[in-house]
């Protein structure tokens, strides 16, 4: 029995003199190989801290836990090469490889799907869940190799069929299926990891608009995963012409029920090259009203004052009318209206107004404040302070309010008389009259 092999030879090296040799090899390969990731760490961190943004971030502290069991794979094998040539045996070593080789595996896969699914919030149960249900798999291969019972496990998946067809030939084997999920796997992993990595670093290129970083990005991951899948397709053996029933009966869906969805991908491209919105924009569609937060391929997300977040068919954006507050300019005008009475001077109120404006923070100074006589009204003169923002994205109504806090201490001071609305009394008497003549009567 290969198990029974295995130990034996186990037995026999430790009873060796070359055994406290393999130990100490192995502990001095994993101390060299974690101090060598710390050190690469420690480098990186120096380095982006020395070069500030200009350095991409490219998760060097997570693959640093990568680079340390990988160190230590590598350390092993020039282990075994050295006691080997010393006519020392090598089993502990050899056991010891794939033991660490899993772990790169493992700490590998980690990496990868963190960097691409968890770059925006806490990790959920079910991803955690299956990275556990990952790591289970590869320890149990590595016992598989390690005792020797791999090939006749294999041998078993490659002698157990299934047939699709009703041709003699249409059959495949278990090993044929597992290969096929373990390829389109590691190909798609690697295709959204270099999507994410190549997605951060366009929209680091300031020099780009925004809209321009986010489609490149785009039609980049996009092209990676046709990618990696047709790659994988033909690793495995199948023939690609297969496709062209996929494509005829995705034409058909879309023929018939999924013009909604198509318009949607094509709708948010349109809005991406074309550049109309921008993540950051202040826009107005139908009822809603907020900032740009997101620009997917089949939605945006428009964040409102209040924080609530709304996602916005791109159709919806196309379609109809949108009121972009930011689209040329980032500056807009703010306003607030108040009623002063008959008699005060204007020459004196207006001016005093303008300067309650000028100095509150958000305020530019350019365009600058004014005010406006808006109409007479019965009650008084009503008066328009219009001021501009330069960050529309935070709200009017905190500026609004600190000026007008301004003005009621004015109001207070009696620098200010406000307007009050006048009361018609002449109905009123000629009722009381009526009363007072009945009365008499």
């Amino acid at each position: 029995m290969p198990l029974t092999s295995l130990i034996d030879n186990l037995l026999d090296d430790l009873s060796r003199p070359g055994m406290p040799w393999q130990v100490g090899a192995i502990a001095a390969s994993i101390v060299l190989g974690w101090l060598c990731a710390g050190l690469l760490g420690f480098w990186w961190r120096r380095r982006r801290a020395a070069r500030g943004v200009t350095v991409p971030n490219v998760g060097m502290e997570s693959l640093a836990r990568v680079m340390a069991p990988l160190l230590v794979v590598g350390l092993l094998y020039l282990s075994s090469a050295l006691l080997a040539a010393s006519r020392f045996h090598t089993n502990i070593v050899k056991v010891a490889i794939p033991v660490f080789w899993s772990l790169v595996v493992i700490r590998l896969a980690f990496y990868l799907l963190r960097r691409v699914f968890a770059r925006h919030g806490q990790l959920g149960e079910a991803f955690v869940t299956f990275e556990k249900i990952f790591a289970l798999v590869v320890w149990g291969a590595v016992a598989l190799y390690i005792t020797g019972m791999w090939p006749d496990v294999f041998d078993f998946l490659d002698a157990t069929q299934l047939k699709y067809g009703t041709k003699r030939n249409d059959f495949v084997t278990l090993a044929d299926v597992l290969q096929a999920i373990v390829s389109v796997g590691v190909l798609m992993m690697l295709a959204l990891w270099a999507g994410t990595a190549l997605e951060e670093r366009l929209m680091g290129v300031h020099a780009l608009h925004s809209s321009l970083r986010v489609a490149l990005a785009r039609v980049s991951r996009a092209v990676l995963m046709v990618g990696s899948v047709l790659i994988s397709l033909s690793l495995v053996g199948i023939d690609l012409t297969v496709l062209s029933v996929f494509g005829g009966a995705l034409g058909v869906g879309l023929g018939l029920g999924m013009q909604r969805i198509a318009s949607n991908y094509v709708s948010g491209f349109i809005i991406l090259i074309e550049r109309s919105l921008s993540i950051g924009d202040m826009i107005s569609v139908d009822k809603y009203t907020g900032k740009v937060t997101q620009i997917n391929t089949r939605y945006t997300v428009l964040q409102g004052l209040d924080g609530v977040e709304t996602v916005l068919p791109n159709e919806m954006l196309i379609s109809g009318p949108v009121l972009n507050q930011t689209l040329s300019m980032r500056a807009v005008r703010a306003s607030t209206k108040l009623m002063v009475a008959y008699g005060c001077d204007l020459d004196r109120v207006m001016p005093l107004l303008v300067e309650q404006a000028v100095g509150t923070p958000r305020v530019l100074e350019s365009p600058a404040p004014g005010v406006s006589l808006s109409r007479f009204a019965p009650e008084g003169y009503e008066l328009d302070l219009g001021f501009w923002i330069g960050d529309p994205e935070n709200g009017q109504g905190g500026v609004v309010s600190e000026i007008n806090k301004k003005i009621y201490a004015l109001v207070q001071a009696g620098e200010i008389k406000l307007g009050i609305p006048a009361l018609d009394t002449r109905l009123l008497d000629a009722h009381i009259a009526s009363v007072v003549a009945r009365i008499h009567n």
